[in-house]
């Protein structure tokens, strides 16, 4: 496991912008004297394998920011302090001096059930101690979804490297995020179930494997954002109601004139984007919690579909960092009036939001995936490893799409993924090679059938797992025929069309898939099988209720029948 180190940014002016990723520069996480603990592996980094501090970072002189490459990734922007100012966070005693130091009131403890939702508990400051980070926190995990063989009360111990000042408390409350471990003696052992010990087991795996020892990702997360959302499930009423100012059915009464057709928001502007400002403020309370973002704007749903994009990060770290970005933006949201939802389809005749994943290896700091004479100037073992995705693919969605709604997103016409292939900057196949990503340390592909429904930790989990296998067993997709594609795949003639595998069409669909192929998720132990079981039962269960429910455009089609 990587540590991360807390420091406290105070409240400074401004000050110049380093060059960063990309080209773009990264502003300073300038958090006006909040606390900021969350800096793991997005910014000085320490590794337990090489024990190096990075020492180039910490040794400069003067107030200044500094920017620094990690292993020719990506540049990190960082306060200078010395190690007595920074401190590493590693124990109970560094917490409670800042607890003290920060006059925080309430610790709260964040845990992730088996959907990837937050759940939390919440102490007084006053009783935080040493033990606290050692005995962990008490809690039910039948009641998070995890079907445990032993009694289910477990302990919930709080990761130090995760803690900041949550920005959405009024009470100054210090939050923290962690792992679950079973009750036992005369040590506590992890529940292999939870989220983030399954993610760290993956990325342990490929470390044994020889393979590579870091996998990088960059989720890009589509939403949308409303003025107001209302639904009701009763006998007597099945129903919703979204609405968005600038939406094309608010044409006739919105009285500016500033609506924007169907279909055509991508990159509008002002006054046509009403939500810069919040996403603005999104975008800034993320870099406070360590997270830096290349960019966010209006998305192609013109009922108010946008995204906000991070740099790449190792692929533990990007999963907690999932978890905060989703809670910023439904927080920021509900300060400014409105609602964020990351449902995949939330809008009928609009494109529906993903969480397209781009992803690369790392082996001794150097690039798995690239090699110039390949195509798309990828490896072999990019290819395998696109192989092993897609081999494994209606298995996968599943788990990186396990909603109904999710199936309702990947339809054609809209950009969604539908054919299992490979392609460059072809965004009708289920894996695209972006173009622009040139240089050898950057190259990479996106896995596009991906929301942001899933359980993050599961879903980069088995993504790592799949490709994985595709690389032990040398699954050459070309040789497979998915592809390349370099065609639009929407357009082919029908009889060619019918040629193509296609991606699930219902979660029902998927989960058949998974039943049938998951010995790529269960290898090394990763995936335990109770919890696929688990998974798959209440997934089942999902998918039972909501056939039963009756819509209103079954009404449309039917009533009069």
């Amino acid at each position: 496991m990587v540590a991360g180190l807390f420091s406290i940014w105070p409240s400074r002016s401004p000050r110049s912008r380093p060059a960063g990723y990309g080209g773009h520069g990264l502003e300073p996480p300038a958090t006006h004297g909040i606390l900021l603990l969350y800096a793991r592996k997005f910014a000085i980094i320490t590794s337990k394998r090489t024990g190096d501090l990075r020492k180039a970072a910490l040794g400069q002189k003067g107030p200044g920011f500094i920017a620094q490459k990690r292993r020719c990734m990506y540049v990190q922007t960082v306060r200078k302090y010395n190690l007595e100012e920074i401190g590493m966070a590693k124990t109970g005693k560094d917490i409670m001096r800042l607890i003290q130091e920060q006059d925080i009131k309430m610790v709260d403890f964040k845990m992730v059930d088996i959907s990837g939702q937050f759940r939390h508990v919440t102490i007084p400051a006053k009783n935080f101690n040493e033990s606290t980070i050692t005995n962990g926190i008490g809690f039910d995990a039948s009641n998070y979804g995890y079907a445990v063989v032993e009694k289910s009360d477990m302990v919930f111990i709080p990761d130090p490297d995760t803690a900041l000042v949550d920005p959405f408390c009024e009470i100054r409350t210090l939050s923290m995020t962690g792992n679950a471990m079973i009750i036992d003696y005369p040590e506590n052992r992890p529940l292999a179930q939870y989220p983030r010990n399954i993610v760290l087991a993956a990325e342990q795996y490929m470390r044994d494997s020889g393979i590579a020892d870091t996998m990088r990702i960059l989720p890009e997360f589509e939403f949308y954002v409303f003025d107001d959302v209302n639904w009701e499930v009763q006998p007597d009423a099945i129903g919703f109601h979204v609405n968005a100012g600038q939406a094309h059915w608010n044409s006739g009464v919105n009285g500016k004139g500033v609506v924007v057709p169907r279909q055509k928001a991508y990159h509008i502007a002002k006054p046509f984007d009403q939500t810069y400002e919040m996403r603005s403020e999104m975008c800034l309370e993320m870099e406070k919690a360590g997270i830096q973002i290349n960019y966010h704007h209006p998305e192609v749903g013109a009922a108010g579909q946008f995204e906000i994009e991070p740099l790449l990060g190792e692929m533990s770290a990007m999963a907690d960092a999932t978890m905060m970005i989703k809670y910023i933006i439904h927080n920021v949201a509900i300060k400014y009036g409105k609602t964020a939802t990351f449902m995949p389809k939330p809008v009928y005749g609009e494109a529906g939001s993903g969480m397209h994943v781009h992803m690369l290896l790392l082996k001794d700091g150097r690039p798995v995936f690239s090699d110039d004479n390949g195509y798309a100037h990828l490896s072999r073992e990019a290819h395998w490893f696109m192989g092993g995705l897609l081999k494994h693919i209606a298995s996968l969605c599943a788990i990186t799409n396990p909603s109904t709604n999710s199936f309702k997103r990947l339809v054609p016409g809209f950009e969604a993924p539908v054919t299992v292939g490979y392609a460059t900057s072809n965004r009708s196949a289920v894996i695209r090679i972006p173009a622009y990503a040139k240089t050898p340390e950057l190259r990479r592909f996106e896995l596009r059938n991906p929301d942001a429904t899933c359980n993050p930790y599961f879903c980069y989990a088995a993504i790592l797992m799949a490709g994985l296998d595709g690389i032990k067993n040398k699954i050459d997709p070309h040789a497979n025929g998915w592809g390349p594609y370099d065609m639009n795949l929407y357009t082919l003639p029908d009889e060619e069309k019918a040629k193509l595998q296609s991606l699930p069409a219902t979660l029902d669909d998927a989960l058949d898939a998974l039943e049938a192929d998951h010995d790529y998720l269960t290898a090394g132990g990763v995936f335990p099988e109770s919890l696929l079981k688990n998974f798959i039962a209440a997934k089942r269960a999902e998918c039972a209720e909501m056939a039963k429910i009756p819509t209103p455009a079954e009404f449309d089609k039917y009533y009069n029948l």
